[in-house]
Parts: structure tokens; sequence; C-alpha cells
């Protein structure tokens, strides 16, 4: 097989933009691997609106935000192949793969970027009670069934989690002419956006019980109803606070994980919070040459910040190739953490010397809270107090570090998130 510059894992929103990066970057020998029979990831089945604010200016379709980045990448003429599975990716970055027309092969890379995306929480892991009949579904293998291939999933629909997938998919069945019942979230907060609570629930009418969930499935065959309770703050069910709704339908919607079964048997570092890669200011993982961008680093709210961050992905591997593949890890680098409230910070670590003037450090918080504010301390010193009058699970904060700032503290071993109220 002919050897590559940068092998790209994955042919959607973080793939592409890391591509296009590259590229624009000056290196022209790159590879996107994609193991669907076309370009755009999850994107494809994203029919509604509301893409591409940030990047492009203007509201567009999932679809057509892809075929914004699948048109870049065709004219840049990036080589890429489809119906193609990544199996391996080795210590010394040589990709084993394998498709219908190579058979397996392998591709030895001086980088690899893995953009693999996210999947959904399957119903083993959510321990839900009763019978698996018929009619549960995830909410993206219900979208994909409505958007792409026309199957409506049902018509009398609960819908159990108020991730924006199934907040979407409340919308959508509903749009479709399905009744949707309601919408159980067993947190005292919704995990998607606040838009589309107000947009997807509150246009419709459609019911969200927050502290809820499923208690009880009927139905051998097929799904007949489906029985949800209160919880209390240990998440068990309160006895007495049983609603009953018939349905055809379950759709889950209970969060998303980083696809990373590839990075783990590479020897890729993870993030017991984010389930994605421990990063770097490069977005380079504990691998030299191996990058992460998008929902495979963590969990995105918006496609527009996955391309941002993919878009310095594919720059940092060009640079990281320019510079002979050398590996920083005698470099002196500083520590950053998240605590009080903040979960995690995207990237983990900062070397001050390799980083852009400007440094954006995403991370999100563990509950609600109001009027409060984003400190960010370096050692012991506050340097930033930010007031935010929400903060929120269901939507991604970030803050903007300088360089100039960084290198004024030259002692400086730990920067600390926080969330502090006064």
């Amino acid at each position: 097989m002919k050897t590559y510059d940068i092998v790209i894992v994955g042919g959607g929103p973080a793939g592409l933009a890391a591509a296009v990066a590259a590229k624009e970057a000056g290196n022209d020998s790159i590879l996107i691997l994609e193991r669907d029979h076309e370009l755009g990831g999850i994107l494809n089945q994203c029919i509604h609106n509301g893409f591409g604010l940030h990047t492009f200016k203007e509201e567009l379709t999932g679809p057509e935000y892809a075929y914004r980045f699948i048109k870049q990448v065709l004219d840049l003429g990036i080589e890429y192949k489809l119906n193609t599975m990544v199996m391996d990716i080795a210590e010394d970055k040589t990709v084993t793969a394998m498709n219908r027309e190579d058979g397996m092969f392998q591709i030895p890379a001086k980088a690899v970027i893995l953009a693999m995306g996210c999947r959904e929480r399957p119903r083993g892991a959510l321990n839900i009670p009763g019978y698996r009949p018929a009619g549960i579904f995830s909410a993206g293998t219900a979208q994909r069934l409505v958007n792409i291939e026309g199957y409506m999933p049902g018509r009398e629909v609960v819908i159990l989690g108020s991730g924006d997938i199934g907040l979407i998919m409340a919308r959508r069945m509903t749009l479709e002419g399905a009744k949707v019942k309601v919408v159980a979230e067993l947190m005292p907060y919704s995990g998607g956006l606040k838009r589309n609570i107000v947009q997807c629930l509150d246009d419709y009418g459609i019911p969200l019980k927050l502290s809820h969930t499923v208690v009880d499935i009927e139905g051998k065959e097929h799904v007949t109803a489906v029985t949800i309770a209160e919880v209390g703050p240990d998440r068990k069910p309160i006895p007495g606070t049983e609603e009953r709704y018939t349905c055809d339908t379950l759709l889950l919607s209970c969060g998303l994980i980083p696809e990373n079964e590839l990075s783990r048997a590479a020897g890729v570092e993870m993030s017991p919070i984010t389930s994605g890669p421990v990063v770097n200011e490069s977005l380079e993982t504990n691998i030299p040459g191996v990058f992460a961008c998008g929902n495979v680093l963590h969990v995105h709210d918006l496609v527009d910040y996955v391309s941002e961050e993919a878009k310095r992905a594919g720059q940092n591997a060009v640079k990281y190739i320019n510079d002979g593949c050398k590996d920083d890890k005698g470099a002196s680098v500083i520590e950053v953490t998240a605590t009080q409230g903040a979960r995690y910070t995207v990237p983990s670590s900062i070397n001050v010397d390799r980083m852009d003037d400007l440094l954006t450090v995403r991370f999100r918080v563990g509950d609600v809270y109001k009027n409060s504010f984003v400190s960010v301390y370096f050692d012991d010193e506050r340097v930033m107090h930010n007031q935010k009058r929400i903060l929120a699970p269901g939507e991604m904060e970030q803050i903007i570090l300088r360089k100039s700032q960084l290198q004024e503290h030259k002692e400086i071993k730990k920067i600390t998130i926080k969330i502090e109220q006064e």
C-alpha cells in the first residue's frame, strides 16, 4: 500500500475538518478512512437546521453542513476510502484496516488523527426492568429510520432521556404524525441544549418530567405500555409516584459515549470523566503523533465546535511532521485541572512554547449553577473571575488563555478551573 503522512480515522465532521486544515497547512499526503458508505458521518441523518451559525454564519441542515466540508475535501483532492474498517493502530502509527477492494492492508503513517465520533449508550447500560419486546430504539436509530430509510418506528411514543437527539426526535416524530406522550429524564436537569427544549418540546406541548425514569415495560412481542416513576436524590424510584402510558415505541436518549475501542487498544491514555483521550494543547495524546478531536475526544453540543477543534488537530499534525516528529516529553508542562463544579478540561496539559497565541480550554459543569462565577487560578492566584447567569451540564463552557499571559507567569505549575458563588 501507498504510505501517507497523515491518516485520519473517521470521515464525519471532525475527520473532514481535520483533513481540510492539514491540506491547507501544506501537507499533500493525507488519507481519510471511513467505515460508512459515504462521508459526512452522523450529520447525514440530522436533517433539522441549526448547524453552521458559528462556522459559516448561516443556518444549515446537517447534510448541508457536511456537504460544505465534503466539497472542500473533493476540491482539494484529499484521498479517502469508504466502507473501510480500521482494525488496529500500532505504536509506530502503522494503521491496519480492511475493505472489500483491498482486503486487509497496512499504512505506515507519520501522524494519526482519531475522529471516530461517538455512539449512544445502549439499554443494557441503563438497567431498565421489563421484557425485551420490539419497539425499543435508541433515539439515533429512530432518527436514521425516519430521516434516511423512510420508516416510522411507531405512533405512540415515550422518550427516556432528554439528550439533544431525544429532544429533536420528539419534534420529528410529532411532525411525522406520531403522538409523543412524555419525555422522562432521570436527572433534575435536562441533558440537552435549552433551545432544543423550547423548540422541540415546549412549542409542541410535549411534557418533560425531570427526576423521572422508566420502571416497567409491558408487552412480550411488542411494547404496549411503559410505566415511569419519580426518583429521589439517590436516583431510586419513589413508590406511589408511578404513571402508566400506553405506547408502541420507547426511544432511549440517555447519553453519548466517545467511540474509543481503537484508542484504548493503541495504548492511548483515557479520561475517566469524558471517556475520551487525555490530550495536551495540540490535541495530541500520550502517544506522540496521535491526535484526537471531535466527539471521540469529548461529547460536544455544537458541530461548529467540533470543526473548530478538528482544524487545530489537523494543523498540529502537520506542525508535528514538519518539526521532524519530535517527542516533547522532556519539556516543561503546565497541568490543567477542573474542580469545585467543573468536571473536566480539554486540554489537560499545556506546553507554553508550543501553544498558539490564544488557546480555548473547554469544560462542562456537573450541576446547574445560577449567578455563579467561572474562576481560573494560576497555582493559588486567581486570574479570571467571569460571572455567568446560568451554567448547566448540557451546555459546554470555555475559557480563552493567552500565551503572553502564561509567559508572564514563568513559574506556574498548575491551572485550575472552578465554579464559585459569591
